[in-house]
């Protein structure tokens, strides 16, 4: 295994997300959501090849997050940009990465990490999942050619719902487990 291969991911990730951007900005939302999958699923595969491989770096440690945290805040902008989200959403996503972010670098500083919790990776699957619905809500789904149902926006709404509520508790939770960094 390369020892590197994680962490080659990890860039392919974000080298993928202007990509990514331009292809939604010009409205090709099934390229755009194919790029965002692929994107998607490095994340999942680095971190699984790092532990399985013990491949971890610091590096990883570092860019793994950040990498996902820049794929999810492109396409949220973007969603804001075109209509598709409310801006209230990216804010409330870019809070909680701003201030987790931080707190991780305050808990770093006096040599204490802050490791990723069960809440905060769901998060991150949901904002993801939440991406994907979104780019096709405005695809039918078909049954042997014939149109059956519209994927539909009322789905993306869920998943996007379900998104905020996590990014929000996540944040609170790691607020709570990290109180004594305040105190």
């Amino acid at each position: 295994m390369n020892k590197n291969l994680p962490n080659r991911l990890t860039v392919l990730r974000i080298l993928l997300i202007p990509v990514f951007i331009v292809v939604l900005m010009r409205g090709h939302a099934v390229a755009a959501a194919v790029l965002f999958a692929a994107a998607s699923l490095t994340d999942a595969l680095d971190g699984y090849l790092a532990r399985k491989y013990d491949l971890v770096s610091n590096f990883g440690k570092l860019m793994d997050p950040l990498a996902d945290k820049l794929l999810v805040v492109s396409a949220f902008a973007c969603f804001t940009e075109l209509g598709r989200v409310p801006a209230w959403v990216l804010i409330v996503i870019l809070a909680r990465e701003f201030t987790i972010t931080g707190l991780r670098s305050v808990a770093a500083s006096e040599g204490v990490v802050i490791a990723a919790g069960a809440s905060g990776k769901l998060k991150t699957v949901f904002q993801m999942l939440a991406v994907l619905a979104i780019l096709l809500s405005d695809l039918p789904i078909r049954v042997f050619g014939a149109p059956f149902v519209r994927f539909g926006a009322p789905f993306a709404n869920v998943v996007l719902a379900v998104a905020v509520i996590l990014t929000v508790y996540s944040g609170v939770e790691y607020m709570i487990k990290s109180r004594r960094l305040f105190l």
